[in-house]
């Protein structure tokens, strides 16, 4: 099967360099394209590298809320210049009403900004959105947006919500940390989600699939029968997700959605290349 990776940052320092041979292990894992995403410009160059080095990687540049305060003076005509360099997607980019100690003013307006780049250019855009879902649905709605779609990575927002995103021209990805038991409600909404509108993803190297299925060593026949492949961070010692780990995220899609594979995999690679070309 050829498998797609929705979203993930292989740029992460907390690889440790081993990028290589994580592209390696996902190649024999059947992963054939991933959109990885800079975060902030202190990392685009890192993701530009990547591309450049990897044709599996398709890059995507962009402000994610958690990095607002870092954004120079100078970085729309930055963001501007990478998207420039080689074939790209804007992202991440969002809002974010989560994360402790994390200012909203000024989110507004950079995704505004950055959603308008992308709607001129008719880019994939990758977006991240934390409790703040309606005022998101609002600004999507007031546009503009890129003709192609936009995707709603790790969709986590009300199951009612989905059709009226849809219509607006959202995809939405399921990454493997939805497997935790406890992702019960994010499960149940993912049932919902028009198949034609469906993606998978990793978020390597966060959202770890369920310890069970990442313990040190690896794990055979893990969900769906699928290999999942232990990393761990060299500095913190702390488990990392292993981008390979796709196959084990579309292995627990399908027993999610029940839906074979094979089907499955077609559909996939139909939705990805729709929202992010070949």
């Amino acid at each position: 099967m050829r498998l797609y990776d929705a979203h993930n940052h292989l740029q992460d320092d907390r690889f440790g360099g081993r990028q290589a041979e994580l592209l390696a292990a996902c190649r024999q894992a059947g992963v054939v394209r991933m959109v990885v995403n800079g975060s902030c410009e202190a990392d685009w160059p890192d993701v530009l590298a990547l591309a450049q080095a990897h044709p599996e990687v398709l890059p995507s540049f962009g402000y994610h809320p958690w990095h607002l305060h870092e954004c120079s003076p100078d970085g729309r005509r930055s963001l501007i210049s990478f998207l420039d360099a080689v074939p790209s997607g804007v992202g991440e980019i969002g809002l974010d009403r989560w994360k402790p100690g994390l200012a909203y003013d000024g989110q507004e307006e950079l995704f505004v900004a950055q959603l308008r780049l992308a709607a001129e250019r008719n880019l994939p855009v990758s977006i991240h959105c934390l409790q703040a879902w309606g005022r998101l649905f609002d600004l999507l709605k007031a546009g503009p947006r890129p003709e192609r779609g936009f995707l709603l990575h790790s969709y986590g927002g009300p199951q009612e919500m989905v059709k009226p995103l849809a219509d607006l021209g959202a995809y939405f990805s399921l990454p493997g940390y939805f497997a935790h038991e406890r992702k019960h409600r994010q499960r149940e909404t993912f049932r919902h989600v028009p198949r034609e509108r469906l993606l998978l993803e990793t978020d390597a190297p966060d959202q770890l699939l369920p310890e069970t299925e990442n313990a040190e060593g690896g794990t055979r026949n893990g969900i769906g029968g699928a290999t999942v492949l232990p990393l761990t961070d060299a500095g913190s010692g702390k488990r990392l997700n292993h981008p390979a780990n796709l196959a084990a995220v579309y292995a627990f899609a399908g027993t999610l959605l029940g839906e074979p594979l094979e089907s499955l995999a077609v559909r996939v690679e139909e939705n990805f290349r729709r929202l992010f070309g070949g």
